[in-house]
């Protein structure tokens, strides 16, 4: 990067920083996407004078409410909820619903804001948006999550709809809770639409939703080593997380002969040598689903792994890939270098924004393979942007149709990134460069097309 270049970006990202205030994670990640786009716009004027890179770091707008409900006891309980609409140049908003106490402002708008590039990533018509709660369904009932479910809903519904935005769901938010808000959303406006994604498959959702994000993130760290003459095949793996994303994702390293070694939750992780195999994986999938418990309990249940706790991430275990599939910022520079110092060939990230400035760039200088979240985990987004054409044309397709449409989009993902990644002073592609440039250029040039809006 030019000088010049170097202090137009410092210039304009304390300018990101001015306009929000307290709001870390959001500036985190419009910097992270403006450190490649810079470079790429410098010749490019017609970027500059319609600020295109200002406006797609500014929402289209932020919604903000409170959500009442009743807890058993008969006690009144306030949340707040928010829905950010980034950008939809290309298509309806789109992206998921978060239930979590972390949940804030700036985590959601620097959600939505990946979420655009990330959807224009897949080739299909969708836009970038995210909202959630600090609402926390652990620990609740049924009746409970159900009670407030729908008083989201009754403030959410006016804002959403099948051609302007489709939730889905995220952290927090599975089955359950898109059947709850479905259900209300249905009776408030008497329609029946494909306006949420993730449903059940009763009610017009798609086979492989669940499966697809995990699926994906290997099948991009699978076309990254396929690139360079290598496989998953006999490769040791180190996920983090124990949700939906990360035993999906442990799942397929198996299916393509990989061993897993690590699972975990906040309160730690498991090590287990001997490799968590499919019988494991499906036993975590019902200690994290139906019974809710804490991963610490795979120990007991099974003799020879080891639990970290006090919140320890898997980072230090030696390996050949890794997989953070947990949650935002879970990988700092320090433990990128570690996994750098042990070996590890590639990083596909399951999660967004799961490793900090830092921990990119030490990537990046380590020249290993490394996929960010925004075209590693796309594959979730995807096939709910495919369950939205089936809704749409009241259709169903069948797991085999499905799946292959899955590998062919994160197939595709991999080469819009090689395309825009490679470089000619190196032979290695900057697979974050890559992602981030191709997704600007199509919301981009969308934008172009409209004038100023």
């Amino acid at each position: 990067m030019a000088s010049s270049d170097h202090v137009d970006l410092e210039r304009f990202i304390a300018g990101v920083n001015r306009r929000n205030p307290g709001q870390p994670e959001f500036v985190q990640a419009v910097q992270e996407v403006a450190e490649d786009i810079f470079e790429f716009i410098a010749d490019k004027e017609q970027y500059h004078e319609y600020q295109i890179l200002r406006r797609i770091a500014e929402p289209d707008r932020v919604m903000s409410f409170r959500v009442c409900w009743e807890d058993d006891r008969g006690n009144i309980r306030v949340q707040r909820g928010w829905r950010v609409q980034n950008n939809n140049a290309i298509g309806p908003y789109k992206g998921g619903i978060r239930f979590h106490p972390s949940v804030t402002e700036s985590v959601l708008k620097f959600l939505a804001f990946e979420q655009t590039f990330k959807n224009a990533l897949t080739g299909l018509p969708m836009g970038g948006g995210k909202g959630g709660s600090n609402f926390n369904p652990r620990g609740k009932s049924d009746h409970e999550v159900m009670r407030f479910c729908q008083s989201f809903m009754t403030e959410l519904y006016r804002h959403i709809g099948a051609d302007i935005d489709v939730p889905a769901g995220d952290i927090g938010v599975g089955g359950r809770e898109i059947g709850y808000m479905f259900g209300q959303y249905k009776r408030i406006t008497n329609q029946f639409t494909g306006v949420l994604t993730g449903k059940g498959l009763e009610y017009g959702g798609s086979l492989i939703r669940t499966e697809a994000t995990g699926y994906g993130a290997v099948y991009f760290l699978q076309n990254m080593l396929k690139n360079v003459g290598d496989s998953v095949e006999g490769k040791t793996a180190v996920i983090s997380g124990s949700g939906n994303v990360a035993t999906h994702a442990a799942e397929k390293i198996v299916q393509l002969g990989g061993k897993v070694l690590t699972l975990s939750d906040s309160e730690g992780f498991i090590h287990d040598p001997d490799g968590i195999d499919q019988a494991k994986i499906d036993w975590i999938k019902e200690l994290k689903g139906r019974r809710r418990g804490r991963i610490s309990e795979y120990v007991k249940e099974f003799k020879g792994a080891s639990f970290h706790g006090d919140g320890a991430r898997p980072w230090g275990v030696a390996c050949d890939v890794a997989l953070p599939c947990a949650t935002q910022n879970e990988l700092n520079g320090a433990e990128a270098q570690i996994l750098v110092s042990n070996g590890c060939k590639a990083v596909s990230e399951g999660a967004n924004m799961p490793t900090d400035l830092d921990g990119v760039h030490v990537f990046k200088q380590a020249q290993i393979l490394y996929a960010p979240g925004k075209a590693a985990n796309a594959g979730g987004v995807a096939v709910s942007g495919l369950e939205m054409s089936q809704n749409s044309a009241r259709i169903s397709w069948k797991e085999a149709d499905l799946q292959q449409h899955l590998l062919d989009i994160m197939a595709g993902i991999h080469e819009r990134c090689v395309e825009y990644g490679a470089r000619k002073d190196s032979k290695v592609i900057d697979y974050v460069r890559g992602a981030n440039i191709a997704g600007f250029k199509k919301v981009a040039d969308a934008m172009l097309a409209y004038g100023v809006v």
